[in-house]
């Protein structure tokens, strides 16, 4: 994992570090491609690698089986082979269908990961999950595929929009919430708007390579999701995916899907874990703080929303292993959740 300034201009000869293939499908979308993959192309070529470039629409509608396969028949027509190698240029969509490529193509080659919004920084580029959606739901078909290399280049996050640098926050501010009260504290004096500027480099640094920290420690104590500790990771995200789906992937980013979710989980923590009423407050606070929705439009379909949460990967038996927090900094799963709890706290976004 590498962290820093001035990557992107280096991409070709840190590359060279770490992998000794020459060949590689660099996998970007429609919106970051035109701002980096050429000069990402260029670069690897004048290390000695051989790139072809794949672009695909951007959005989440392109995170499909069919779309893996539409790009699996170009690497094989550009006569990419088993000693190949993916790089994902682009966001949390990008990141999880190139390492879903990455995974099956000739039943695994490696995946290198240049994440260019702060979201795919701090959360999807961490932990080797790569996926893509189905209609009945969010990352149902994937696999669990490690990054070779994940390069962090913070010049690339001044192109972003205000929205979409915001939404990265709400992923910091889940894993403040989960796993660490004094960041929580850190991020109560802090403002979007400062950190997205030249000048604070150097504390964003600092913040993204907590977060990686964070995540890191949680994957590495359950990379597969089988014992409970990485699960922790999904605070906010089961309702933060159904609001995702029902709201057809284009009324939510994901990080904004995620804020609410974070608000719905809160709301069944009062209840269920004891979450003190001024901490819930606190961290709808925080999210509103950082630009983020804390409330559904009013008209939103929320039936949708309960809908996709039965098909979720978590819900069996009528219940769902639900991640709760009991203070800022704690989390643990609840195995007993109702529907009727999460239907109660959808109604109250």
């Amino acid at each position: 994992m590498l962290v820093g300034a001035r990557l992107l201009r280096r991409i070709g000869p840190l590359l060279r570090r770490h992998i000794d293939r020459k060949r590689c499908a660099i996998i970007s979308d429609s919106n970051v491609g035109p701002l980096f993959a050429n000069h990402v192309k260029k670069n690897l070529t004048s290390a000695g690698f051989r790139p072809v470039l794949i672009t695909i629409p951007a959005g989440e509608k392109s995170k499909t089986l069919a779309q893996a396969g539409v790009i699996c028949g170009r690497m094989v027509a550009a006569g990419l082979d088993r000693q190949s190698f993916v790089v994902g240029l682009g966001g949390g969509m990008i990141g999880d269908i190139s390492g879903f490529v990455a995974a099956i193509y000739h039943r695994g080659i490696p995946h290198i990961q240049f994440p260019t919004t702060l979201l795919a920084m701090v959360d999807s580029s961490i932990g080797g999950k790569t996926a893509v959606d189905t209609r009945a739901g969010k990352n149902l078909i994937g696999a669990f595929h490690q990054p070779s290399l994940v390069i962090d280049d913070l010049d690339v996050l001044k192109t972003l929009p205000r929205r979409e640098f915001n939404q990265g926050f709400a992923e910091i501010i889940k894993h403040a919430v989960i796993a660490d009260a004094k960041m929580f504290r850190i991020l109560k004096v802090v403002r979007a708007s400062g950190l997205h500027r030249a000048s604070e480099t150097h504390a964003l640094q600092s913040l993204i390579k907590r977060n990686i920290e964070i995540k890191s420690r949680l994957v590495a104590t359950d990379e597969r999701d089988r014992t409970g500790q990485r699960a922790l990771l999904n605070f906010g995200h089961t309702i933060g995916h159904a609001i995702e789906r029902a709201g057809n992937y284009s009324k939510f980013l994901h990080g904004e899907a995620v804020s609410l979710g974070i608000v719905a989980a809160c709301t069944i923590s009062v209840a269920r874990a004891g979450l003190r009423p001024e901490q819930h407050d606190a961290i709808v606070t925080l999210l509103e703080q950082f630009g983020l929705p804390t409330r559904l439009p009013p008209k939103f379909p929320r039936r949708k929303i309960l809908d996709a949460v039965m098909v979720d990967k978590k819900f069996e038996d009528g219940k769902i292993r639900f991640v709760v927090t009991p203070r800022i900094g704690a989390a643990y799963i609840a195995m007993d959740v109702a529907l009727d709890e999460i239907r109660d706290a959808i109604a109250q976004l």
